[in-house]
């Protein structure tokens, strides 16, 4: 498989560091510039066959990597005047020849580190036409997002548009696989815009799936993020994100944890976040943790809520916790009951299953999806359900005195730890682990 690389763009966003000196994919992270973290990247893969698409100063780019055998990669170029820039996805025109099987793009001023690997089997498996690949982020206000039915793509939602609505927090990396039939929506000699003239128009016409990854990926547009970049380079924490690597994750309960304990929550209107959990949220998604929601939701079961009622509760919180910055890198919920009886019961989700707390169906499923060590994961809930679904699983279990606070009486556990609220109860993990790195 070939790799396209866009590294034609002039970066005037963060001209204060380039300088107008240096491309922007030549700025360094760490003493190597984003350019070369990509393709090792990429060898990392197995895919060595990549075209660089060249633009403002691309000369320089030219002189650091030359033929890539010195990384022993093959690398070719395509350059692009300057005076008149192709977008995003014209220079795909002139290419076409040499794509002629499924091909990886990836935008030059992105740093990454991601198992190409995993998203290509993803690609290949749901016979995608393209694959985009997605994250929530730390501020989705004021990002374009992608709106999805199960992982296909239906629709764009631009950062231009008045959110006065909820939206599901998934944000564009940048990072795609695309099969040759891209080129039926690129057939002229002109300027494309990859998401506007492209990829918006295969929608309904072509297989187009959002691939949710918990990855490393960052735009280093402004000088903000770059300085972050840096950071979070040095720590360490992009290479540990890779999802060749075990990851670790915090599984926090939904009600009574993240939002203020209510009952059965019916209404997205009666969702409200309990003080300080943003902020906590926030702390793990700066962390080395993933943190994954897992809910029990019989009320799918009983009949008191259909899916799509739930999933916009879901959007909902999604949205009231990026208004504050914060994110979730996963929901899983159950929506069995094994109790019959009710009025409005749906029969074939009043079983018995394997997802249902205290069982680690949700966790085992989080660990296939982001493949996460639960050796190394901690549970965050408000009662003994919690409690016991993390001695279940062989793992920690932090009882917060919030929403229900354990009273719940349904099983004889003990808490690993006991905590005021989710804030202190993150404390309490990133603290001990940093001690332990001390150590």
């Amino acid at each position: 498989m070939k790799a396209v690389i866009m590294a034609g763009g002039k970066g005037t966003r963060i001209s204060s560091i380039t300088q107008d000196e240096i491309p922007k994919p030549m700025l360094t992270v760490g003493d190597k510039p984003i350019l070369f973290h990509q393709i090792e990247c990429l060898k990392k893969s197995g895919i060595k066959d990549i075209i660089i698409v060249t633009g403002h100063l691309g000369h320089k780019i030219k002189e650091y990597f030359q033929d890539g055998s010195s990384l022993k990669v093959n690398i070719s170029y395509f350059e692009e005047d300057p005076l008149k820039p192709l977008g995003t996805a014209g220079s795909l025109y002139y290419l076409k020849d040499k794509l002629q099987e499924d091909f990886i793009l990836v935008f030059g001023d992105v740093f990454l580190s991601v198992d190409f690997a995993r998203m290509v089997i993803f690609h290949q498996k749901n016979k995608a036409d393209a694959t985009l690949l997605t994250h929530p982020n730390s501020h989705p206000y004021d990002s374009d997002l992608l709106i999805t039915n199960h992982d296909e793509v239906t629709g764009f939602d631009s950062k231009e548009n008045i959110r006065n609505y909820d939206y599901n927090n998934i944000v564009n990396s940048g990072i795609y696989v695309f099969s040759p039939r891209i080129f039926n929506y690129i057939k002229e000699e002109k300027k494309y815009g990859l998401e506007k003239d492209v990829i918006a128009k295969m929608l309904g016409k072509e297989r187009v799936y959002s691939y949710h990854s918990t990855e490393y990926v960052k735009d280093m547009g402004t000088p903000e993020r770059y300085e972050s970049v840096n950071n979070d380079y040095i720590n360490g924490l992009c290479e540990r994100r890779n999802l060749s690597h075990k990851q670790k994750a915090i599984f926090l309960d939904r009600d009574g944890t993240i939002n203020i304990y209510k009952g059965f929550l019916r209404k997205k209107e009666d969702l409200e976040l309990i003080p300080g959990v943003s902020e906590a949220i926030k702390k793990i998604n700066s962390s080395e943790y993933l943190c994954i929601v897992v809910t029990n939701q019989p009320i799918i079961a009983r009949g008191e809520s259909s899916v799509q009622n739930l999933e916009d509760i879901h959007k909902h919180l999604e949205t009231l916790l990026g208004n504050e910055g914060a994110y979730i890198d996963g929901l899983y919920y159950c929506p069995h009951h094994p109790d019959k009886g009710f009025p409005m019961e749906v029969k074939e989700l009043k079983i018995n299953c394997d997802c249902r707390k205290p069982n680690i169906g949700m966790l085992t499923r989080a660990c296939q999806d982001f493949n996460i060590d639960l050796s190394k994961s901690y549970v965050i809930g408000d009662s003994t359900l919690d409690i016991k679904m993390a001695e279940n699983a062989g793992i920690p279990g932090i009882l917060v005195a919030t929403g229900q606070a354990g009273l719940d009486g349904k099983y004889d556990v003990t808490p690993t730890d006991v905590a005021e609220d989710l804030n202190k109860a993150v404390d309490k993990i990133l603290i001990k682990k940093e001690r332990g790195r001390r150590k």
